[in-house]
């Protein structure tokens, strides 16, 4: 899945019983009848992510973190759902193996999937790809082009029909992400405040309806380490539904960062900082070129990507806040919400971050 870097021990919050998994794995899987180790992927910050190491096979085992979760999100049933399935029609989606949610295996509800091998991109640009000048652009159009082939996916025929209900699907974005908003709050946002009440009067009336990844972004797929123009496998579906496909470009387009851009984004980049990588009206050229549609104005998708944003860095502020996670990575993430807000206000009135 990821490179042997990303891999460390467990860390101590992260832990569970390892022996109790293993008794439960064995002879589900092939090569589970072997010792097992488990390392832990050092990546993301949401749900948590380890291999589990077999010697002969390998495997990446998903579970959501403890403690009380925000409704919608960490949810390994549906991940499971999804991945069970679009490999089939959708190349980069991982195969799904089985799932679990008894609590007496690890605590938490759980699954286990493929283990796919390349290079996950995240703040700077990996040696592999140092060689190639135009890897960031490269990159970027792969990016793109497999967000455009999810979106034409057909959800009827891979059996996840059933999976959303996109009746409503961007109501349900605006009032759902103000909710999580209502329950992580630890300080008063006045800006999100207003982004709120702007999306609400610019919600356009009709949308399509496909496969919404609904947490697209650059370190969330991997890509080919001789080809950064072959993307190999995207990853966290977990809050994979059925709605306007349009927002996963807005999703894009709010955690895509250059250099130019407001501290605030410099500082939370989840990718290079590089000139060569392309512009967001690049992208959303692109997006519409492998659809072959043309696009309405995005601006309400990238106020509503920003707006999301904004309510997940609160989240993660939270559970740090609260004492459910002890990762010295989310201990200044407080100081950054103003900002986020004030930008997500800014695009909205201006179009421009």
């Amino acid at each position: 899945m990821h490179a042997a870097s990303e891999l460390t021990e467990v860390r101590p919050e992260a832990r569970f019983d390892e022996a109790r998994l293993a008794a439960f794995l064995r002879g589900k899987l092939p090569g589970t009848e072997r010792p097992l180790r488990v390392w832990q992927f050092t990546g993301g910050a949401a749900n948590l992510t380890y291999l589990l190491d077999y010697g002969t096979h390998q495997y990446v085992f998903r579970r959501s973190p403890p403690g009380p979760l925000p409704r919608g999100g960490h949810d390994m049933r549906r991940e499971y759902t999804v991945l069970a399935r679009l490999w089939q029609a959708y190349p980069p989606a991982p195969r799904a193996f089985l799932f679990c949610d008894d609590p007496e295996i690890v605590g938490t509800p759980f699954f286990v999937m493929e283990r796919r091998h390349g290079i996950v991109v995240r703040t700077e640009l990996p040696e592999a790809f140092r060689t190639h000048p135009d890897a960031p652009r490269r990159m970027a159009l792969a990016l793109v082009d497999a967000l455009a082939d999810l979106h034409a996916v057909d959800f009827r025929a891979v059996g996840l029909a059933d999976l959303g209900r996109p009746e409503r699907f961007l109501e349900r974005q605006i009032e759902g992400w103000w909710k999580r908003w209502q329950a992580a709050r630890t300080e008063e946002l006045p800006d999100l405040t207003v982004v709120y009440e702007w999306l609400r009067a610019h919600r356009p009336a009709r949308s399509e309806v496909a496969l919404v990844h609904n947490d697209y972004k650059l370190d969330n797929v991997m890509f080919d380490p001789s080809d950064p123009g072959r993307l190999v496998a995207v990853f966290d579906w977990d809050m994979c539904t059925l709605g306007d496909p349009l927002s996963d470009l807005g999703a894009l387009l709010a955690y895509w960062v250059r250099p130019a851009d407001p501290p605030v984004f410099r500082a939370l980049t989840t990718m290079p900082l590089d000139e060569r990588f392309p512009t967001r009206d690049e992208l959303v050229a692109r997006y519409a070129a492998r659809t072959g549609r043309p696009l309405p104005d995005v601006r309400f998708y990238h106020v509503l990507g920003l707006y999301r944003v904004t309510v997940i860095v609160a989240q993660l502020y939270a559970r740090y806040v609260r004492g459910l996670s002890h990762d010295p990575r989310y201990a200044d993430l407080g100081r950054a919400l103003p900002a986020l807000a004030r930008a997500a206000r800014t695009v909205a009135r201006t179009g421009y971050a």
